[in-house]
């Protein structure tokens, strides 16, 4: 007991004395230390005396899928920002292979009785991945906020950027060079971001007087080998445009062109998605669609807050305009070969 008392204090930067009142609920500590300390008992480890384990902690959980893609420690870093000037503390839970799953996470943050979740992206996405756990946060009436998709038949609120838009401003980009065989590198099937911007990419086309033919689609895990092998079969297919659904799938791309002793972009122009971290430091620089990470991570937080303060949100989704950003990677296509 002293022990605990002496690190809560110390987290804190209070006396033991105030941490004894806090715990036993004594009259004398304001509503900003105690809850204070009760948010040091939970990153602690330590659990709540029994009188106070029917509050819920000013912890939030951040679930992100990976962190090899810089596009997820940026959304953390904002969120977490954001997180903090509201007087919560975000906890981030990260999956990785023949690691902690994203329903086990759920099990960890319901014991320790966050006040809310912000999703940004995960099995939430893909349309055939279970989704109980999901569930199981709606029937406990947890705050939860998605990012990037949102999930059929649960009224969370969800923060996007517009898919549509985004291979929009991609394809007509290629299409203004005077690229006419443009491929599609995307990640799964059943990838719900994914298969919105398929559907767009057949709606540019088709507003052109044209059809997007199968073989011009690809689809990948959002690895940089990924792309590298999807974009390789596109390759083999004529391309001379790709449109991707990720900076690490677009990256994979110009690797699979320089494989074929190609060039980005004299002989194949490559564009990617979320303009990520170092992509106007690759070579050539990576053109690319910019997602507004900044916007979309506070306005998640907004609706996080929200609901923990008990007030309406708003249950559909916010989708956010992104940007092209023009680099090195995109040019005009090879001169057709004289007949």
């Amino acid at each position: 007991m002293t022990r605990r008392l002496a690190q809560v204090a110390k987290k804190v930067g209070v006396s033991e004395a105030t941490v004894s009142r806090v715990l036993n609920g004594k009259p004398g500590v304001s509503e900003m230390t105690r809850q204070s300390v009760l948010t040091a008992l939970d990153v602690l480890g330590y659990e709540r005396p029994t009188q106070l384990r029917g509050e819920r902690a000013r912890l939030v959980g951040l679930v992100l899928p990976e962190l090899q893609n810089p596009i997820f420690p940026a959304f953390a870093e904002v969120i977490g920002g954001a997180l903090a000037q509201q007087g919560l503390t975000p906890v981030l839970c990260t999956q990785t292979k023949g690691g902690v799953s994203e329903a086990d996470y759920v099990e960890l943050l319901l014991q320790q009785q966050v006040s809310g979740v912000v999703f940004a992206g995960g099995l939430f996405a893909q349309a055939d991945a279970p989704h109980d756990h999901y569930r199981l946060l709606a029937e406990r009436q947890v705050p939860v906020v998605l990012i990037n998709a949102p999930i059929e038949g649960l009224d969370f609120p969800c923060v996007s950027c517009d898919d549509a838009v985004a291979v929009e401003q991609a394809w007509r980009h290629l299409v203004s060079l005077g690229h006419e065989r443009i491929g599609l590198l995307l990640g799964p099937s059943d990838h719900i971001p994914s298969r919105r911007k398929l559907d767009a990419a057949r709606a540019v086309a088709r507003s052109a007087g044209a059809e997007l033919p199968e073989e011009l689609v690809e689809r990948s895990m959002f690895s940089l080998e990924g792309g590298q092998a999807s974009a390789a079969r596109l390759l083999e297919r004529g391309v001379t445009g790709i449109v991707c659904a990720s900076d690490p799938l677009a990256l994979g791309a110009i690797r699979a062109v320089r494989r074929r002793g190609m060039n980005v972009p004299t002989d194949v122009s490559v564009v990617g998605f979320d303009d990520s971290a170092f992509m106007n430091c690759t070579d050539p620089s990576l053109s690319t669609v910019r997602q507004p990470i900044e916007a979309m991570g506070r306005a998640a937080v907004e609706l996080l807050c929200t609901q923990i303060q008990g007030a309406q949100t708003y249950p559909g989704e916010l989708l956010f305009e992104p940007e092209l950003v023009v680099r090195g990677s995109t040019a005009q296509p090879p001169a057709a070969s004289p007949r």
